[in-house]
């Protein structure tokens, strides 16, 4: 349990010796710092419930909490706010524990088996910047979760069939229609056949031949029996399928990679289909499956609902299954291959009714254990200046391996080649770059749109990845520059040395609110105000030449907390730390 929940609980205790039954309370940081570090806002609460002036209340419980020597400078503000201030004792050991052991500090979860599904790139088409925030955003979940006790199991889930597939194929066949792949009667081996592709092409194919889909019926028919024929188990398409997917993958993998983002599975829509004919025996023997205009749904609309819901469509009308499906068999799959408590999906908020329905039907039909939980976390975009989703100056989707090389360009203008060795200074320009790419995805709300500006997230100034990894590169530094290296929280001089001190103690509840959220704002605002708060007092103050011993040594012990505390989360958010910059 973390200090300062351990100190909430005895506070607690406290409230209840003093004659008023409570549960919980509100244990903040103090509104009015000069007052104290914390209050206690529960006074008015149990007014209500005693019939008591809440001043009564408050100075019948800070009599009691004047007896703890964990406490000083305990005070009463406004209607009966309790401000206190933790003794220099307390504040001192706590730390001296962080220091001798930091996983004291973090509230675990109560176990559970974590199933996440994020990600969620198309096979054969590039990674654009759409596909950033679900692979950042459930990476710092996953690892946040894990870090917090829960086990998680992540799966990419791709979508490696489909309409796509067909494109993709369609065009190669225009491309190149000698390849045996369109021979009808080639009876040679398909994994003979010398025909690679690039994914530098891959990346122009799919665009072309979905605009000249969409605007040539013949076309779009052509596709579609593409498609048809590939699901069906045409050997030639399925063997051509298999080599662009090996490419694409590989690729795809390696952008993921970039931005520090890895999953247990790498599984795909087609990993469901010898679950799909299960599935559809058991919903039509029980009945789950209605007939609506000549296709089988199943009816997911609620008394509750106060707007329209539509069913979800299972088979087509001409009896093809469809995405929908293959999401009700992935998750049939899942339930099947492992013991999982919850199931968390992570795609664009605009995806909401969708999911809706998916969780409904499996509820509804009994696919899944009723005690299952199923949710969707959704998230907002990345926009331009022009408040548009971001787009390369033509107007055209940007690549997130150019956005990425947009940002280390720019990253190489400002690095410090006296300081960064040659060798390294191409990686550690990548690493600042994908450092503040992620910081800034991950600074708003997940849900809320976002403005991306390459010039303002990439200074050194400001809350800004780079600011975060100077900082700690810095304090890294000081550390090694000093000559003792076990060293304790002795004493502190002033409010610059104690409010970072302070800080530290809050890290469990800004993890707890996160994992809560499955956003990651709190967490990145916590990191800014903790590194700006101790670069204060690192400004204010000579540390290695201060001439009091103890202060000294207390002041590089605060150094190594920040500095393991900055690393921890740089780690959670999926971020690096260079070695110098």
């Amino acid at each position: 349990m973390s200090i300062l929940k351990d100190l909430k609980y005895s506070i607690i205790e406290i409230i209840n010796k003093a004659g008023y039954d409570i549960d919980d309370i509100t244990f903040v940081p103090s509104s009015r710092p000069d007052l104290g570090d914390f209050q206690i806002n529960d006074a008015m609460r149990l007014s209500k419930s005693y019939n008591k002036n809440p001043i009564d209340i408050a100075n019948d419980i800070l009599n009691l909490l004047k007896k703890d020597s964990r406490f000083i400078n305990l005070n009463i503000a406004g209607p009966g706010f309790i401000n206190l201030t933790l003794s220099p004792y307390f504040l001192n050991t706590s730390l001296n524990r962080m220091l001798e052991d930091f996983s004291i500090n973090v509230d675990k979860e109560e176990p559970k088996t974590i199933f996440m599904d994020y990600g969620g790139a198309n096979v054969a088409k590039t990674l654009h910047v759409g596909h950033l925030r679900s692979a950042n955003i459930g990476e710092a979940i996953k690892r946040l979760a894990r870090y917090l006790g829960l086990e998680v199991i992540s799966d990419v889930h791709f979508g490696d069939i489909g309409r796509q597939s067909g494109m993709v194929i369609s065009e190669i066949k225009r491309r190149y229609p000698t390849l045996p792949y369109f021979d009808e009667n080639y009876e040679g081996n398909y994994d003979d056949i010398d025909y690679n592709i690039t994914p530098e092409e891959l990346g122009e194919i799919y665009p072309l031949a979905s605009l000249d889909a969409k605007n040539n019926k013949k076309r779009m028919e052509e596709v579609v029996e593409i498609t048809k024929q590939l699901e069906n188990g045409n050997k030639a398409y399925q063997a051509l399928w298999n080599k662009i997917k090996e490419v694409s993958i590989k690729d795809i993998k390696q952008v993921y990679k970039d931005i520090n983002t890895t999953f247990d599975l790498y599984e795909g829509e087609s990993t469901c289909y010898p679950y799909i004919s299960k599935m559809i025996e058991y919903l039509e023997e029980n009945n789950y499956l209605t007939i609506s205009e000549d296709a089988k749904v199943i009816d997911v609309k609620e008394d509750s609902d106060n707007s329209p819901m539509p069913p979800l469509v299972v088979i087509k009308r001409n009896g093809a299954t469809l995405y929908a499906t293959r999401e009700l068999a992935t998750i049939y799959s899942r339930v099947d291959r492992f013991k999982l408590d919850e199931i968390w999906y992570f795609a664009d908020l605009r995806q909401s009714l969708y999911f809706k329905q998916i969780f409904r039907a499996a509820k509804k039909s009994k696919l899944v254990d009723e005690n299952l939980k199923l949710e969707f976390f959704g998230f907002g975009t990345m926009n331009g200046n022009d408040g548009k989703p971001f787009k390369t100056r033509n107007g055209g989707v940007m690549s997130l391996k150019d956005l990425i090389n947009i940002l280390q360009d720019e990253v190489l203008k400002r690095i410090n080649k006296d300081i960064v060795e040659e060798d390294q200074i191409l990686e550690t320009s990548k690493k600042i770059a994908i450092a503040a790419l992620k910081y800034a995805d991950l600074i708003p709300y997940r849900s809320t749109d976002y403005i991306f500006d390459p010039e303002k997230f990439i200074s050194l100034e400001g809350k800004t990845g780079p600011y975060l990894l100077y900082s700690t590169i810095r304090m890294r530094s000081l550390l090694n520059k000093s000559e003792i290296s076990n060293c304790a929280i002795k004493k502190f001089k002033n409010n610059s040395d104690r409010s970072p001190a302070l800080l530290l103690l809050r890290l469990p509840q800004v993890l707890t609110k996160s994992l809560e959220e499955k956003s990651l704002n709190d967490l990145t605002d916590y990191i800014y105000k903790l590194t700006s708060s101790y670069n204060t007092f690192y400004n204010e103050n000579k540390i290695l030449i201060e001439k009091d011993s103890e202060l000294k040594e207390s002041w590089l012990a605060l150094t190594k907390l920040v500095y393991k505390t900055n690393m921890e989360i740089l780690s959670i958010l999926g971020i690096e730390v260079p070695e110098k910059m």
